[in-house]
């Protein structure tokens, strides 16, 4: 099995690249609540959810392994204004989960923040295989 998509040109010459939708779910399982890594994930939607811990737990940029798509851009909001980071932190974290092929929206975002300057984003994952839950805490101040 080669490692690489295929691709193809068509008469134009444009390109396409058709990528195997099994391999991001083919990977192993993050045991969060006991810090280790053990088995495979079997449910493509269990892949997902590891995949959106991963994400919104990955700032973007920070680190060279990654791709510049791959993570979130949030500590830059912290210092800033309640007024301008709560719209900010739905639309990065859209902007960070739809990078996966797998996800089709984010939306339902719920917000609360106290005033320590911690924000709460509670929010739904829509996937080619399923809604589900999720949630962020951000520290501001």
């Amino acid at each position: 099995m080669a490692l690489l998509p295929d691709t193809a040109a068509d008469e134009s010459g444009a390109i396409t690249v058709a990528t195997n939708p099994t391999w991001p779910n083919k990977t192993y399982r993050m045991e969060i609540d006991a810090e280790r890594v053990r088995g495979t994930i079997t449910s493509n939607l269990d892949a997902v959810k590891q995949a959106v811990y991963k994400i919104i737990n990955t700032e973007r940029y920070k680190f060279l392994i990654y791709s510049w798509n791959y993570g979130v851009e949030l500590e830059d909001l912290f210092g800033k204004p309640i007024p301008y980071v709560l719209p900010e932190i739905p639309r990065r974290i859209r902007e960070a989960l739809i990078q996966d092929d797998r996800i089709t929206d984010v939306l339902g975002f719920d917000l609360t923040y106290n005033k320590r300057g911690d924000v709460l984003a509670k929010f739904t994952v829509v996937t080619i295989y399923g809604n589900f839950d999720a949630e962020k805490a951000v520290t501001i101040s």
